[in-house]
């Protein structure tokens, strides 16, 4: 396979044959939309939309010292997850910048004599972390598996789907808390069902052999009729996490941020028992936050029509006071929203004066708290 040819998910020939558009992802050739993004947007928020997230990069650690291995490795305290609950969590550098935030789920059964995790990365970070994580792995009893191949992932997310999910397994979905996976079968396939997402709203991912792929997007999409789910690409994915706050790699995460750059310094966790890598930096990071607060996070929604992108100037009296980190338009508000780091002197809703410079022009924004949107429960 050459370096450019572009890996395809076994799901590829349905994509193409409902019309897909596809597009380069980390590598990946994956469906942007199928028809209009802001038609798929609106039915994860109102009814359920399905997605294919095989790119996203699993890698598996087993053996007698894997919990031990993975709170060396990671900043969570990842001994404390029980046996079918997932953790969000962050692998960072020596120095503690971000190399990739991640989930974490716990799959051996209560009592087993050997932990068995799954670690899922960014499918633009997969090698990196995979890379780490072995790296990081001597001297422990544990082994670290490349296991991206080994799985396919399809998610239903949005208010119908555990409905829609439920007329096709007789998994225990009432009893599947949030950021808990599960193993069952789905309309007649083997999976791990996780309630987890990056929509906003309630919903699952479905881990699955990549055989298995075309047979339960098929049994979703016929269960999901009458419910108005309805193929959803990358690209509302995309809004539905901006709304909801979510932050993306590589936009609102980097290598230049630590966890307490970004707002998330709770995922670090230095209570656990041993050394982590990057404890030190991560140390210093938190005591500097303390007495120097870093530019907050916050949310910007648009006065005017205009559009904020990555990279644009967040402007107050004449003064550069942050960078747009996500923007786009907002199906849910009606307005475009960004997501950018500030000054914390201009982080408080509500702040006046605050605008975007969007080539040469400094468009007016109000500040507010993030989530732009939160699902009523």
């Amino acid at each position: 396979m050459s370096s450019t040819e572009l890996r395809r998910t076994a799901l590829d020939a349905t994509h193409r044959a409902l019309g897909a558009t596809m597009t380069d992802f980390a590598g990946w050739d994956m469906p942007l939309r199928y028809g209009s993004e802001r038609e798929e947007h609106l039915a994860v928020r109102t009814r359920a939309g399905l997605f294919d997230l095989s790119h996203m990069g699993e890698i598996t650690v087993t053996g007698p010292q894997a919990a031990e291995l993975l709170n060396f490795a990671l900043v969570g305290n990842i001994a404390t997850v029980k046996p079918g609950r997932a953790r969000y969590t962050m692998i960072c550098r020596e120095d503690g910048g971000i190399l990739d935030d991640l989930i974490v789920y716990r799959l051996d059964e209560p009592g087993a004599a050997s932990a068995h995790y799954m670690v899922v990365a960014n499918a633009s970070n997969a090698q990196v972390v995979l890379d780490a994580l072995t790296e990081r792995a001597a001297g422990f009893d544990a082994e670290v598996r490349d296991d991206r191949d080994a799985y396919a992932l399809l998610a239903v997310q949005g208010p119908e789907s555990p409905g829609i999910l439920a007329s096709l397994t007789d998994a225990d979905l009432d009893g599947l808390k949030y950021y808990a996976g599960l193993p069952g079968t789905v309309a007649g396939v083997p999976a791990l069902i996780a309630r987890t997402g990056y929509t906003g709203e309630d919903g699952f991912e479905l881990f699955v052999r990549p055989e298995h792929a075309v047979a339960l997007w098929e049994a979703l999409t016929k269960a999901g009729e009458g419910a108005g789910l309805i193929p959803c690409g990358l690209s509302c994915r995309d809004t539905l996490r901006l709304e909801a706050g979510m932050p993306l790699y590589g936009n609102e995460l980097s290598t230049a941020l630590t966890p307490f750059d970004a707002g998330l310094g709770r995922v670090v966790k230095f209570e656990k028992e041993g050394d982590f890598v990057g404890r030190a930096a991560l140390t210093e990071a938190a005591e500097r936050a303390a007495t120097q607060p870093p530019r907050v996070l916050v949310g910007l929604v648009a006065e005017g029509r205009r559009v904020p992108r990555a990279g644009y100037q967040v402007v107050a009296g004449g003064e550069v006071i942050g960078e747009v980190t996500s923007g786009a338009p907002s199906p849910t508000l009606g307005r475009p929203i960004a997501m950018a780091y500030v000054d914390p002197a201009h982080a408080a809703p509500g702040t006046e004066g605050v605008g975007v410079d969007i080539r040469g022009s400094h468009e007016p924004y109000e500040v507010v708290a993030l989530p732009f949107y939160k699902r009523q429960k």
